[in-house]
């Protein structure tokens, strides 16, 4: 990967492409590879170095001095866009939902490691309700956020805008015309659009959605024409967003361990196991080649192990 200027977004970064090697792969005939885009970044991983790209681009372009954005308290994009905030020079704004997080900061900081390196990157938090985050994107909420923090760039939660879906556009390259399937998994529907927008003939796109709902395939075809291209395997959200349970855990534990990718429980765990279910179900020819993007995610697994440890359950195991 290489950054050819003196942005951090600057050059083409292009991601590895890693095979993977399991029994049911062989015996189905089927090849899966994984497009590593979670090594773009410890942070600024992903679809979300893809999201930010244009966006960070953008608000230069426009003099603006701060970026404002919107998440939840283990947020990616939270964390992505303070650190990818400080590498360009911009200040960094987040609307978190769950006002209860602001009642006691030090200890939400010393609880919460998103937010603590979020926080450590300069970023500034505003804790809101859940009824009043609903409601993040109205004028009179936008403006008061500017009476508050002066100008800013406005980023929509999870990233995704055309800017965004135009960044999702460069992971794949022409060397990828090769497999048969794209696969991602799907929060916002913005990586997936822009995958969809750089598929080349005969090629077909999969989402696996995080979340429960049909409002989704909605918010892809505000970024797309063709839609004959495209599905969506609503089977395998595990219950809705970053809900799981033992299967999925174990799940990624034992893929771990087989191919040293880790993944994490909300999006591409959730992914690769509709993957391989599809697989075992012959939902494939012989013969099919398979690329899964590997959308990054992995810091939020701290998190997520320190609630699953209050439970006293199984932990996701970090390689």
């Amino acid at each position: 990967m290489s950054n050819t200027d003196n942005s951090f977004f600057g050059g083409n970064f292009i991601s590895n492409n890693q095979q993977v090697f399991l029994p049911i792969l062989e015996e189905k005939k089927i090849e899966l590879f994984i497009k590593r885009e979670d090594l773009i970044h410890p942070f600024v991983s992903g679809n979300k170095f893809r999201k930010l790209k244009y966006n960070l681009t953008e608000a230069k372009k426009l003099k603006k001095k701060a970026i404002l954005t919107f998440g939840g308290a283990y947020s990616n994009h939270i964390l992505a866009t303070a650190v990818a905030g400080k590498l360009e020079g911009l200040k960094t704004f987040g609307i978190i939902r769950g006002e209860e997080l602001g009642k006691n900061l030090t200890k939400t900081l010393e609880e919460n490691p998103t937010l603590r390196a979020a926080h450590e990157q300069g970023m500034k938090f505003h804790f809101v309700t859940r009824e009043i985050y609903r409601q993040k994107a109205s004028f009179g909420f936008v403006e008061k956020m500017k009476n508050k923090w002066g100008d800013f760039y406005l980023i929509p939660e999870g990233g995704t805008n055309f800017l965004a879906v135009d960044g999702c556009q460069e992971i794949l390259t022409k060397e990828d015309k090769q497999f048969n399937y794209v696969c991602a998994s799907v929060g916002t529907g913005g990586t997936i659009a822009g995958l969809i927008k750089s598929l080349k003939r005969k090629q077909q796109a999969i989402g696996f959605p995080a979340l429960k709902g049909s409002f989704l395939s909605e918010e892809i075809k505000k970024y797309t024409i063709n839609n004959k291209i495209w599905s969506l395997q609503k089977d395998y959200h595990f219950g809705g967003y970053a809900k799981y349970d033992d299967q999925l855990i174990d799940f990624i534990n034992w893929f771990s361990k087989e191919t040293k990718i880790q993944l994490d429980p909300i999006y591409t765990g959730k992914m690769l196991f509709g993957i391989l279910d599809l697989i075992k179900k012959d939902t494939f020819e012989e013969g099919t080649k398979i690329l899964a993007i590997h959308t990054g995610g992995i810091q939020g697994i701290e998190g997520f192990n320190q609630n699953l440890e209050k439970n006293n359950q199984q932990l996701i195991e970090v390689l």
